[in-house]
């Protein structure tokens, strides 16, 4: 009986390419130490740091949670179907894709305006310094990984050059990172401290 062989590319060269990767796993390592400075600040003063996050809307945080998950799907799904060559349906979930990601940023401006109507800005305390910087970087993210998907969205529309697949494998790589990253920075930030 032949030995199955083992597809090694696959392992060195991960879906969207391995520089995406080591972007990805940059990415984390950023937010990881900010987490980690983040609960370590609140230990010096534990009080500070729990009125302040009693003070953010976890609604708006778990909405926007599912808003970036629901997405994820439906980046998930595009790729899926890119791979089948239906390029039309792949189309209809980039959007989807993308409309999730629009929802994000248009929830997430309405939570920052009500902060910064209450006089919570960069400098108001420690908590909210994190909190600002952690949710602003994600902010960028997500609006670099909009750019990304617009691209890709305009490129599957022209239909006379069908993007690579890597180029899709490389946009879903990316946009997951958002929502990963989403998920270590909502419940340390608006459920635990």
């Amino acid at each position: 009986m032949k030995k199955p062989e083992i597809n090694y590319k696959n392992i060195y060269y991960p879906p969207g390419g391995i520089l995406m990767w080591i972007l990805i796993t940059l990415e984390l390592i950023t937010f990881g130490i900010a987490l980690i400075a983040l609960v370590a600040y609140s230990k010096e003063n534990p009080e500070l740091y729990h009125e302040s996050r009693l003070k953010l809307n976890t609604s708006y945080g778990a909405i926007n949670t599912v808003f970036l998950l629901v997405s994820g799907f439906f980046m998930a799904t595009t790729v899926h179907l890119f791979k089948r060559q239906k390029f039309d349906k792949s189309l209809f979930y980039l959007k989807l894709t993308m409309l999730g990601g629009f929802l994000f940023l248009a929830l997430k401006a309405i939570e920052y305006s009500e902060k910064l109507n209450l006089g919570m800005s960069l400098d108001f305390n420690t908590f909210f310094t994190f909190y600002w910087l952690l949710t602003g970087f994600h902010v960028i993210h997500v609006l670099v990984g909009l750019i990304i998907l617009s691209f890709l969205y305009f490129s599957l529309k022209k239909r006379k050059t069908q993007p690579k697949l890597e180029d899709v494998e490389a946009s879903a790589a990316f946009w997951h990172m958002c929502d990963l990253i989403w998920l270590l920075l909502f419940p340390v930030i608006y459920l635990i401290l």
